[in-house]
């Protein structure tokens, strides 16, 4: 296959995972998969402001990536018939860029910003005054003959996305009338997502090959439906196109997705810490270009979820790998190896381990 092929096969498989994607976004509460606390409080808010004929209050959306807050915020819109105007905090560099958008919000509307947190400090607080008296300042000139002119702004409702809520300020979180926090999904929810995408996309896929792909998916949507995608293909190339546990599995080994999520570089820092290092204790850092990997890469990407799967534990010292991390790589843990103990721990007490280490 020549080059230009290639790019053409690429941009095709693109463009057909962007429609997968956007094909299964719910739109209505009552077509969202899990997050049943979120939605029954997201329901309250809603009817309520529709009742008083208000504008909802503005909704901070927190919680690991791939939950489905962005399909919320426009779940959000959708179920107050409003429009949504979308952009991300790293995009408001300046107070004028937020000005801009404001300005052109129509009564109603609804901003959705998403990893809020990275927004910059001038056009943070340039919000502030917009959330809660629905105008801002806009500052024209500069040095002594600088002048403030107050512009109105039509109330709306902001809804931001965040997957760092501690790094957000403290006068910017107070600002939200309603904050949800989403959890991760357990496995019975993502076979109901794995169904919902292959009904959706007419894809056959069997029961128990659904439940494979989903203990597969570390408890998050947006991974289970990339793997489903995944497993499409090599049902259709290799097989009949019949998603069966035996093709499921088959699938995810080629595309080096082990039985607990783990994938080629997770494993990899696994084994850095255990055969690299002894177990640990070992700084991030080191154990970045132990697998040529950025530090970064290695603390935000893989550790969270080794840590949430029991895998490895975060000390004073370094990272240092548990027993059931020798175990799962097939060697004998050493006298006195870590037991997590995670097996035991609620839903709710993994997610808060896990973002403490974010």
């Amino acid at each position: 296959m020549d080059e230009q092929a290639e790019r053409e096969v690429s941009a095709t498989e693109l463009r057909t995972d962007s429609e997968f994607d956007a094909g299964l976004r719910p739109r209505s509460l009552g077509e969202f998969v899990g997050q049943p606390r979120v939605c029954e409080q997201l329901e309250l808010v809603l009817r309520g402001a529709k009742g008083r004929g208000a504008t909802p209050d503005h909704i901070l959306l927190s919680g690991p990536p791939g939950l489905g807050k962005t399909s919320l915020a426009m779940i959000i819109a959708a179920e107050m018939g409003a429009a949504i105007r979308v952009t991300s905090g790293p995009a408001l560099e300046r107070a004028g860029d937020l000005a801009a958008m404001l300005s052109n919000l129509v009564e109603g509307d609804v901003l959705f910003i998403d990893e809020i947190h990275r927004i910059a400090r001038p056009a943070e607080e340039m919000l502030y005054l917009a959330m809660e008296d629905f105008r801002v300042d806009v500052v024209v000139g500069k040095g002594p003959g600088a002048t403030s002119i107050p512009l109105d702004v039509a109330p709306f409702t902001l809804v931001g996305a965040t997957t760092r809520s501690g790094s957000l300020t403290g006068p910017l979180r107070d600002r939200f009338g309603f904050t949800a926090h989403m959890e991760f999904y357990e496995t019975d929810e993502l076979v109901r997502v794995l169904r919902r995408a292959a009904g959706i996309f007419g894809i056959a896929l069997r029961e128990d090959a659904a439940t494979e792909i989903a203990g597969r998916s570390r408890g998050t949507p947006r991974i289970a439906n990339r793997l489903l995608r995944r497993v499409r293909d090599y049902a259709e190339v290799r097989s009949d196109g019949v998603i069966t546990v035996d093709i499921a599995r088959a699938a995810l080994a080629v595309y080096d997705v082990d039985e607990l999520g783990f994938d080629r570089l997770d494993r990899a820092v696994l084994s850095a810490l255990v055969r690299g290092f002894g177990g640990g204790p070992v700084g991030v850092s080191t154990l970045a270009v132990a697998v040529g990997e950025e530090p970064a890469t290695v603390e935000e990407v893989c550790e969270p979820f080794l840590v949430r799967a029991g895998m490895m534990a975060r000390t004073p010292r370094g990272r240092v790998a548990t027993a059931a991390a020798w175990h799962h790589l097939g060697l004998t843990p050493p006298a006195g190896a870590m037991n997590a103990g995670f097996g035991v721990r609620s839903r709710d007490a993994i997610t808060e381990s896990l973002f403490e280490d974010l």
